[in-house]
């Protein structure tokens, strides 16, 4: 299988990415519920521009990321796991299955009740702890299944990128829609027909677009993909314009703009009894989604689509490290969070529902790590 050094680069960042997530996400809930709790808390809520911190950060730094799963989805269609339909089928079903019976879960508990709107928050998996995790199964771990997990991450986001952007949208404003649309086909047209591979237009129009869309309806992070589908690939080689942004984005997000969020998102201070909040039906559905719910949708869908002969496993895989991908597919952490802030405008219901993300997610990964390890110790056993 061919590697290119744009993805290894990639790997390399996520999976420390995901270490320093977990630091700066212990340290903001240790914070959060010490005697500065309350310093901090306002700290992230301090106002600029009329809005919070917080909110900055969320609506703005959090495009950059989206940018960056942008190119990597790019660098997948033209060149990766994507590039061929056949190859491209297996982690797209694993994907959907991933995220639809998670959402159905979720639904199962809370259809029809006031936290219905939360059903995207398990669907979502975090590349960044995901592939963490991944990493600390040492060279046992197959190259196709890191190929395999990063794939099914990017088009999982891809997915949730989707569910806002549809369900998630409240008050449309067609003008700044349309006009924030239009600039995204003059990017488009720069690559496509005159051939501007110089980075600057396209950076000065993100930002013009990323405004429009701000003041949409549509949350304004969307900017990231469409800009990252604008930039040209042209051979994807060290000269491509969408390579060497994509180069130079990686330690910014995984080593800044991640840890940033998870710190200004995880200040939560624990009020009321967890016992009490992991009986309400939202707690349920989200920790059935993430932890049962993600192995069994990545396992069946993929299994359907290779049964019904559209798409194959790779050789040095087998299903049952299919299953086990599907448990870190659990790790929900900066997407299930990310959806939680679009889903729900109560800050107490906010805030218990990261704290059922952050255990959901801790348990996936557990889980996903000791049946990984057990699976290849015995693959490599046996060979």
């Amino acid at each position: 299988m061919k590697i290119t050094q744009l993805f290894i680069d990639f790997f390399q960042s996520e999976k420390i990415g995901g270490v320093l997530l977990i630091c700066c996400t212990a340290l903001s809930l240790v914070i959060a519920n010490s005697s500065l709790g309350e310093f901090y808390h306002h700290f992230w809520m301090s106002l600029i521009a009329g809005q919070s911190l917080e909110y900055w950060i969320n609506d703005g730094l959090m495009t950059i990321f989206f940018l960056l799963i942008g190119l990597e989805l790019e660098r997948e269609i033209y060149q990766g796991e994507l590039s061929n339909i056949k190859d491209a089928l297996l982690p797209i079903f694993a994907a959907i299955g991933g995220m639809l019976v998670p959402a159905g879960i979720y639904l199962y508990f809370n259809f029809g009740t006031q936290t219905q709107s939360g059903a995207g928050i398990p669907m979502a998996t975090d590349i960044a702890f995901a592939l963490g995790v991944l990493s600390l199964l040492g060279n046992k771990v197959p190259t196709s299944l890191k190929v395999f997990l990063t794939a099914l991450a990017v088009i999982d986001d891809l997915g949730a990128i989707l569910v806002i952007a549809l369900f998630y949208t409240k008050n449309l404003i067609w003008t700044n829609l349309l006009i924030s649309l239009g600039i995204f086909v003059v990017l488009y047209s720069l690559g496509k027909f005159f051939k501007v591979r110089n980075l600057i237009p396209y950076l000065i129009g993100g930002i013009a677009m990323w405004y429009f869309m701000l003041h949409s309806g549509v949350h304004a992070t969307i900017t990231g993909v469409l800009l990252a589908f604008a930039i040209p690939y042209g051979k994807g080689d060290k000269t491509s314009t969408s390579y060497i942004l994509q180069h130079y984005l990686h330690q910014p997000v995984a080593f800044i703009i991640l840890p940033i969020f998870a710190l200004a998102n995880t200040a939560i201070h624990m009020t009321g009894s967890v016992s009490e909040i992991i009986r309400e039906t939202y707690s349920i559905g989200i920790a059935l989604g993430l932890i049962i719910g993600k192995p069994i949708g990545i396992f069946l869908l993929s299994l359907f689509a290779v049964k019904i002969g559209i798409c194959k496993l790779p050789n040095d895989l087998n299903w049952k490290v299919v299953f086990g991908v599907g448990f870190l597919g659990g790790i929900g952490f900066t997407m299930s969070i990310f959806i939680t802030l679009l889903a729900f405008e109560n800050v107490e219901l906010i805030n218990h529902a990261k704290l059922i993300i952050l255990l959901s997610s801790l348990l996936a990964g557990i889980f996903g790590f000791l049946y990984l390890k057990a699976i290849l110790k015995q693959n490599y056993t046996e060979e």
